[in-house]
């Protein structure tokens, strides 16, 4: 089969999967699990016409899924530390703290920039989301803000701070694939980051604004007198953050930081509580923390996590990921990506593809590593035989294969938001301001010429706003 056979078909094939799980979720809002579970059926059957052995299907889902193994550990790891930051007062103590610190009128942008300070410190945008993005939800949903609206600051600024952050594992990712040092990768994405951060933190400021509560000061004083009446909380309460800040400058993994984190947690509960049993404290391990304060705002708020809470999430990420495993075993995504990487010259096409192409390997594999290892690999020969540094291409990985993850309602990172602050993707969507312009300005930097850096000053052409390598 020849090339142009290959493409059209992996293209065939794309637009039937796409359209399946578009209408599905989409169309008829179902969850994406089933339509994805239909598609890995229909590529496994495909797979058969085609000739290919079960030993090489079976093969390909096991490679997809072995991507995925360490982050679906840290979700189950996620959930036991939802749990226990709740009985231990930690988030509850969070929220006491925001009631007092922050102002109704302002509450939404400085969600934005509390949780983007927090995701660069400790350079997990699932940790912050998980732990001050979940008190944040609280506050703002007990204050009476949209929960999209609120989850879209969170997200914002947790993505932002895994975005710049030198402890995150993605950030490094993107500058070793490019072969460009990391600082001054991190350097250069503030072209792009700044802005869509400044124009993220207006349209915060407005929509938090439009989306105003009446609250009184009666009722923020009544919240926090329930949370102090019903969880023990004081200064201890913020050691196991101090210490999860502790262990990322050392950059212990996430792993290891996770189970730590959880222990020293329950020993909080058992010293403050002394009664809590062992048979309570695996129970809400396994099951999550039951809240019975007696007030439905915090009792629906903090009513979550466990390990079983984070099944759901966990099913849907081994599905995708086998789907992903299987297009990537039978070159598809390979074939529809391989047009893309031809007559590139100038940085406008260079980095408009590298986007599209991060934000295809998003749609189609569901995982962020491989959204940043896959583009990254087919467009890296392109830019070395161009005039435009590989910085560019480190910031077009991270413009898409980082940030736009966290949109796909069957991918790793927006199958870990939804699940663990309870609003749908879709939901939060229209919301994560600083995701949706990372790639466009992205693209507008390549065409605009700002922020781009060449090997050599490029030679004038009869456009202003496209330059072409010399080096072709």
């Amino acid at each position: 089969m020849t090339t142009k056979h290959k493409f059209f078909e992996s293209l065939s094939l794309f637009l039937v999967i796409i359209c399946l799980i578009a209408f599905s979720v989409i169309g008829l809002h179902l969850s994406p699990l089933v339509p994805i579970l239909v598609s890995l059926a229909f590529i496994i059957f495909w797979a058969r016409w085609k000739k290919f052995s079960w030993q090489t299907i079976h093969l390909g889902i096991e490679e997809g899924i072995q991507t995925g193994i360490v982050p679906i550990l840290i979700f189950i790891l996620i959930g036991a530390l939802i749990a226990s930051w709740i009985a231990a007062g930690i988030i509850p103590a969070m929220m006491v703290v925001g009631f007092k610190l922050l102002r109704i009128d302002f509450f939404i942008p400085a969600s934005f920039v509390v949780c983007a300070i927090v995701g660069t410190s400790i350079g997990s945008a699932f940790t912050t989301v998980s732990t001050i993005g979940l008190a944040l939800l609280g506050m703002g949903v007990s204050l009476g803000f949209n929960p999209p609206l609120v989850s879209g600051a969170i997200i914002s600024g947790a993505v932002f701070g895994d975005k710049m952050s030198p402890l995150s594992d993605t950030t490094n990712l993107a500058a070793a694939i490019a072969e460009v040092d990391l600082f001054s990768h991190i350097k250069n994405m503030m072209w792009t980051t700044v802005p869509a951060f400044i124009l993220s933190l207006i349209a915060f400021f407005l929509f938090g604004r439009a989306n105003h509560p009446a609250v009184t000061t009666n009722t923020v004083k009544e919240l926090s007198s329930v949370l102090t009446t019903n969880f023990s909380i004081g200064w201890w309460s913020f050691l196991p953050i101090l210490f999860m800040v502790v262990c990322s400058i050392k950059k212990i993994p996430a792993i290891a930081t996770l189970l730590l984190n959880i222990c020293l947690s329950l020993t909080l509960v058992k010293i403050t509580n002394p009664k809590t049993s062992l048979q309570q404290l695996v129970q809400m391990i396994e099951s999550g923390y039951i809240s019975k304060t007696g007030s439905k705002t915090i009792d629906t708020l903090l009513t979550r996590g466990g390990i079983s809470s984070m099944m759901g999430a966990v099913s849907l990420i081994l599905v995708t990921l086998a789907l992903g495993g299987l297009l990537m075993k039978f070159e598809i995504i390979q074939h529809l990506m391989a047009p893309i990487t031809k007559k590139l010259t100038s940085a406008t096409r260079l980095i408009t593809a590298t986007i599209l192409a991060g934000f295809l390997a998003n749609i189609m594999i569901g995982e962020q590593y491989l959204s940043i290892i896959l583009p990254g690999n087919a467009m890296k020969p392109a830019f070395k035989q161009s005039n435009v540094q590989s910085l560019s291409l480190s910031r077009a990985l991270e413009d898409a294969g980082t940030v736009l993850n966290c949109l796909i309602p069957w991918g790793v990172s927006g199958t870990f938001m939804a699940n663990t602050l309870g609003v749908p993707t879709l939901s939060y969507l229209p919301f994560t301001f600083f995701v949706l312009l990372c790639p466009i300005l992205s693209i507008l930097s390549g065409v605009t010429n700002i922020g781009i850096q060449y090997k050599e000053e490029p030679k004038p052409t009869n456009s202003p706003l496209v330059s072409t390598g010399t080096n072709q």
